[in-house]
């Protein structure tokens, strides 16, 4: 296999379909012991086999849009030989990372950016003066978002040679057409078709009006039973649907779109999970997938008593739901993820899944507050960063009763960089009119749905992928910018916030002869400014624990506060994660290399204390 790696340009169409065959087996092989993205990845393994053929991966920018599906590119390029290291801690990431590869152009984890990408790069060449051709691979799902559209319009306008390869691999764009399309697909991927249209553009240059405006009107209705009107209207040339798991057809339809020199879209159709049967088809639970047995399919999963915050808060938005006909929702094509899923299936009409569309999402559910309605917009961390002015533009400078809630705060394992939920208290403590708080185990996260429910203001609360780390008790009700004293101390105080909480109390267990007091903080905006004066006069030492990124995270809204409050002999040390993008693995080895495990905090704390 690493010949046919080094000299796939010089591989037959035979030897190109074995190098396929190699790929999806050396991809299961690795996903069914250590995990990853598996169906989609597999359904693009024959587009990116033909891309490196044709294309040159040394010069040519290769952009993968969210890049879960980048596999065979990495074992195309130098990465076989690791690639059992997957998405684990200190091996090789799930999405593509220049600092991992030279070949891996751009960083990529969120989607829809990389026709935005692909028009960059191709402006840097034009300016270059080269002649190399960026190549924008971008899944169906991808193309819902508003910023594909952005790309696309200017695209069309500016010519740059472009390669657009869209891998369709559930119809949701445009379906084929029996017969008649897939003769129009194979006639105009021909040279001859494309040769023949430049011609007869060249021609009609020559006519009188009259017969080239019939000429164009044979042209418009021609493509009007074909499904790429839109991209043609666009200025973006257009060839497609072909079939995505024909290497020849593949090669040469990219071989046409590289001599045309102009933008150009492939409309590809493929199979999710080609080449393993249990997995082909749309079946959403082998888009990403834990390890399962090879030759069955089955997974075998760990049975825990201990629900997921993500559970509880599903379990309890319907429970709000049933109650009050008033509680809808949305969620950005996440609805299983985030949990919206059940209300969706009971109430199809009050919760909705506007697909990859976070800036629409949250703007949409601005009129809906204002009619009097209470929207839960249910978005993970790192994606809510991708609606953050239509949060300050839509939502809080109309000072709109929206609730967000916050999913995946904190460490997430091995997606790692791209998906790590750690900026939302950061970015979102500093919009004005905007509220935020946390739960740490069901009790608090039922009562803090509960305030989200009747609190008329913007809010926003956070809980943590899988379960939280504090076991559930009996706790008062939430109240705007009040905190509860779970444990009395002495001179030592941990102040946790949200999943904080549980760590402050597991890092409580490890500590002798230190008797520490335990504050749920509940509100970081507001402060509970009371409570926080009267305990400064007792506690001189705060440490805080919250699965955040300490610049502009719980630590600095203290010790703003104790600033401004002129308060004086209160040292504050902050446990939230540093000013750097955190890496991929296993959540535990991920938190052990961050040195904030309970047993590793404890001694940091002793360390602080007896100094």
């Amino acid at each position: 296999m690493s010949s046919k790696r080094r000299d796939i340009k010089s591989c037959s169409i035979e030897e190109l379909n074995t190098v396929a065959k190699e790929i999806r087996r050396k991809i299961l092989e690795t996903v069914s012991k250590n995990g990853g993205h598996l169906s989609s990845t597999l359904g693009a393994t024959d587009l990116i086999v033909a891309m490196h053929h044709v294309f040159d991966v040394q010069s040519d920018p290769f952009i993968f849009d969210v890049s879960h599906q980048a596999y065979a590119h990495k074992l195309l390029t130098d990465r076989w030989d690791r690639f059992d290291t997957l998405r684990q801690f200190g091996g090789i990431s799930g999405y593509t990372k220049p600092k991992e590869s030279p070949y891996d152009y751009y960083c990529a984890g969120h989607s829809s950016t990389s026709i935005s990408l692909a028009v960059g790069a191709a402006k840097a060449i034009a300016l270059k003066g080269e002649s190399r051709i960026p190549i924008a691979f971008i899944g169906d799902g991808s193309m819902s978002a508003g910023m594909v559209y952005e790309a696309l319009n200017e695209l069309g306008d500016r010519k740059y040679p472009v390669i657009i390869i869209l891998n369709d691999n559930e119809m949701s764009i445009a379906k084929p057409i029996g017969a008649i399309s897939k003769y129009l697909s194979q006639s105009m991927a021909s040279p001859l078709y494309q040769k023949m249209k430049q011609g007869t553009e060249r021609l009609l240059e020559h006519f009188p009006e009259s017969a080239t405006y019939m000429a164009k009107k044979f042209e418009e209705s021609f493509r009007l039973i074909t499904p790429g009107l839109l991209f043609e209207e666009l200025g973006i040339e257009y060839i497609g649907p072909v079939d995505g798991h024909d290497i020849e057809s593949l090669v040469e339809t990219m071989q046409v779109a590289k001599r045309l020199r102009k933008p150009v879209i492939i409309h590809a159709q493929t199979t999710k999970g080609k080449g393993y049967e249990i997995a082909e088809g749309t079946k959403e639970h082998w888009h990403g997938v834990s390890a399962f047995d090879l030759e069955t399919g089955s997974c075998e999963v760990k049975k825990s008593s201990v629900k997921s915050a993500t559970a509880i808060f599903s379990e309890t938005l319907l429970k709000l739901a049933d109650d009050d006909r008033k509680v809808v929702g949305v969620t950005a094509a996440m609805p299983s993820g985030t949990g919206l899923a059940a209300a969706m299936e009971k109430y199809p009409d009050r919760f909705w899944d506007v697909a990859i569309a976070e800036q629409h999402a949250v703007t949409s559910m601005g009129p809906l507050a204002k009619e009097g309605f209470k929207p839960f917009c249910a978005i993970y961390s790192t994606f809510l960063q991708r609606g953050y002015d239509q949060v300050i533009h839509d939502i809080a400078l109309m000072d709109l009763g929206v609730a967000f809630a916050i999913d995946r705060a904190g460490i997430v394992g091995e997606d790692g960089e791209t998906h790590q939920g750690v900026f939302d208290i950061s970015f979102l403590r500093a919009i004005p009119s905007m509220t935020l708080f946390a739960p740490y185990n069901e009790t608090t996260m039922q009562s803090a749905m509960a305030f989200a429910k009747n609190y008329e203001h913007p809010c926003a609360f956070r809980y943590p992928r899988g379960a939280f780390m504090a076991e559930d008790c009996e706790s008062e009700a939430f109240e705007l910018g009040k905190s509860d004293l779970l444990q009395e101390g002495e001179s030592v105080l941990f102040v946790g916030y949200g999943n904080g909480v549980g760590r402050a109390i597991e890092t409580a267990k490890h500590l002798d002869g230190i008797d520490p007091g335990i504050l749920d903080l509940r509100f970081v905006k507001p402060l509970d400014g009371e409570k926080l004066k009267v305990l400064a006069q007792r506690y001189s030492q705060w440490f805080v624990f919250s699965d955040s990124a300490r610049m502009g995270g719980v630590g600095s809204a203290l010790l703003e506060f104790l600033c401004d409050e002129q308060i004086e002999g209160v040292t504050v040390t902050t446990f939230e994660y540093e000013d750097d993008f955190i890496t991929h693995g296993n959540t535990k080895r991920v938190e052990e290399s961050l040195g904030i495990l309970p047993e590793q905090l404890a001694l940091k704390v002793k360390e602080n204390v007896n100094n």
